[in-house]
């Protein structure tokens, strides 16, 4: 069977454009923050999978730090918010703020579809 080949290239690339998303500040409140975030390269998602693990070659020791993956994702991802909040700014962000702005940031621990005809002969 012939396969199509792509001839239109946009199609494998990302969109310069990012995504607005209002972010709710408190549960209860009616005030959000602003967010835009960009969408993930391959390379991309494939770095902040390895931020996950810090390797020490001299102890033979390989321990994992979540937080690095996230300190990753906000600061490659985040383009910008409404209000301006800086890269300190981002650190310093309530639990709640955190974890609504964390929900739409990509996620690179997500399983991706891997086409099975990819292992045809």
């Amino acid at each position: 069977m012939e396969k199509k080949i792509v001839n239109d290239k946009s199609k494998l690339l990302i969109k310069n454009e990012s995504k607005l998303h209002y972010v709710k500040i408190e549960p209860e409140g009616e005030e959000y923050l602003k967010v835009w975030v960009k969408d993930p390269t391959f390379l991309q998602l494939e770095q902040a999978q390895m931020k996950l693990f810090n390797v020490n070659m001299q102890q033979q020791d390989v321990s994992f730090d979540i937080s690095e993956v996230y300190h990753y994702l906000f600061e490659a991802f985040i383009e910008k918010t409404e209000p301006s909040l800086g890269p300190l700014d981002l650190l310093r962000l309530t639990p709640y703020v955190g974890n609504q702005i964390k929900s739409i940031l990509p996620d690179p621990f997500s399983v991706m579809e891997v086409d099975p005809d990819l292992k045809e002969e």
